[in-house]
């Protein structure tokens, strides 16, 4: 069995490649290993005969560096040395649900959420992230539709306030049906995701909700835009 797996070679071969990468990480952690040539050679000795099952191992060290699991070690200058990064040690304590949603997010968000949702998030702070991210919309509605703090200029009544027939933020351009239901998109959205989070505690332990919120307040906040 390789270096503590405990794993066949034909369970090897059928593991997805990340879940594989996984319990690599795991092993080399445990192991203090420090040499990813060495780790594959010690498994083949310690019984990985065949071929797709070595090259599924090599496969899944690879899939470790490329997401940035694993670094060229800083302790020695020894030919395949690497330490486990940052993100290596974070993937070992939340497991992949947490890289998962964390590669959700990598694309580029609206200004306003790369700096009150996406740093938060990173931490593992993930209901900071997605409440940061539904006020900032909530802010911006209110300043392009030039609203105040009124009690009937929050949350979901600032949302209908804002973009009702002959609201500041109606769009004339768009047939009314349309009109009607993006006024509906931003009511939901807040009511939903922004609104529960300020009157009690909300669990969003769910890292792939969380990213999901992040991103449906970026495409929100892509909307007002273009208002």
């Amino acid at each position: 069995m390789p270096n503590g797996l405990n794993l066949t070679d034909d369970q090897i071969v059928a593991l997805p490649l990340d879940e594989l990468a996984l319990l690599i990480l795991r092993d080399a952690d445990r192991t203090n290993a420090w040499n990813w040539r060495s780790w594959l050679l010690e498994a083949r000795q310690a019984g990985v005969k065949r071929p797709d099952a070595a090259l599924a191992l090599s496969e899944a060290w690879n899939w470790l560096d490329r997401h940035g699991l694993v670094v060229w070690s800083l302790t020695n200058d020894v030919d395949k040395g690497f330490e486990i990064s940052r993100k290596g040690r974070q993937l070992l304590q939340d497991g992949l649900q947490w890289l998962r949603a964390v590669e959700r997010l990598d694309v580029e968000l609206v200004p306003a959420l790369e700096h009150v949702a996406r740093p938060q998030f990173l931490r593992g702070d993930f209901e900071t992230a997605a409440f940061a991210a539904m006020k900032e919309v909530e802010v911006q509605v209110r300043a392009k539709a030039g609203l105040g703090t009124g009690p009937d200029e929050v949350g979901v009544k600032l949302m209908t306030k804002a973009f009702r027939q002959g609201g500041p933020l109606f769009r004339e351009d768009l047939e009314g049906g349309e009109s009607t239901a993006q006024m509906n998109l931003f009511q939901g959205a807040i009511g939903l995701f922004k609104n529960p989070s300020s009157h009690r505690r909300v669990d969003f332990s769910d890292a792939t909700e969380a990213a999901e919120i992040v991103l449906l307040a970026d495409l929100l906040l892509r909307l007002l835009d273009k208002i």
